[in-house]
């Protein structure tokens, strides 16, 4: 099925991605003990996680979105479909915990750290929602054209009478 706008939404995902990746990067490099009284010199593992999952769907956004126009014979439709699973998954668990580690909403006022914390939840959930539609769109091409021919039948000549 041709969908025009898929390649526009891995676009918007691959940004948001970046922008996510910076936006706990940049907590995770402020972290210290007195944040959120977390006790521990490192940053937490929800951050770290949502550094994980930057990465990671920058690397399924190039398997997803580049391998099918340049290298074909490397691509598979059911691996794509269960990276976007897999990532969707991934999404929805570190956008919750990072949610539930934050806490909020707070007035951050000229705060950065807030602030930041918070855009870092807000555009989790806005990946999550990318792949989630990414996902859905997927797995309906892919039962729509599971085991049979997908193309509309030809008219056939055929005389009706006999």
């Amino acid at each position: 099925m041709a969908y025009a706008f898929i390649p526009i939404i891995h676009i918007v995902a691959a940004v948001f991605a970046i922008v996510e990746l910076g936006l706990t990067a940049y907590l995770a490099s402020r972290y210290d003990r007195w944040w959120y009284g977390y006790g521990s010199d490192s940053s937490p593992s929800r951050v770290n996680f949502m550094i994980f999952n930057s990465v990671w769907s920058l690397l399924v956004l190039a398997y997803v979105g580049l391998v099918p126009l340049y290298m074909t014979s490397l691509f598979h439709r059911l691996a794509a479909l269960a990276l976007n699973a897999v990532t969707t998954i991934f999404w929805f668990a570190g956008s919750i915990a990072l949610a539930v580690f934050v806490g909020g909403p707070y007035e951050c006022g000229s705060d950065s750290l807030c602030g930041t914390a918070e855009a870092a939840v807000a555009f989790g959930f806005f990946l999550w929602a990318l792949f989630c539609c990414l996902t859905v769109i997927d797995a309906l091409d892919s039962l729509r054209s599971r085991g049979h021919n997908v193309t509309s039948p030809s008219k056939t000549n055929a005389y009706p009478g006999a």
